[in-house]
């Protein structure tokens, strides 16, 4: 075979595995972006079943974020707000 045939066959078989994974990563990202979906709308149903039950879900969400950080970017979280609460007049907790 000659050496422009090679290359030319190699450039194909290049071209061809790119596509491939191209596509696998799609694949992949479409999947997980069904699985997110679903998860989202399992949360969603969640949260319509404490509010059912009486829970105000904006509070309950709210305790979710906070549960979510570091204690040490909480404090600091909160130790803002309460700054922002004074310099506006809010009062205090």
């Amino acid at each position: 075979m000659p050496a422009a045939a090679k290359k030319e066959s190699a450039t194909a078989d290049a071209t061809s595995f790119a596509k491939s994974q191209l596509k696998a990563l799609v694949e992949r990202i479409e999947r997980l972006e069904d699985e997110k979906k679903a998860l989202a709308d399992d949360i969603r149903e969640v949260y319509g079943e404490a509010k059912a039950n009486g829970f105000d879900t904006k509070a309950l969400r709210a305790v979710v974020r906070l549960r979510g950080q570091e204690a040490s970017e909480r404090q600091e979280f909160e130790a803002i707000v309460e700054l922002y609460r004074e310099a506006l007049g809010i009062g205090a907790r």
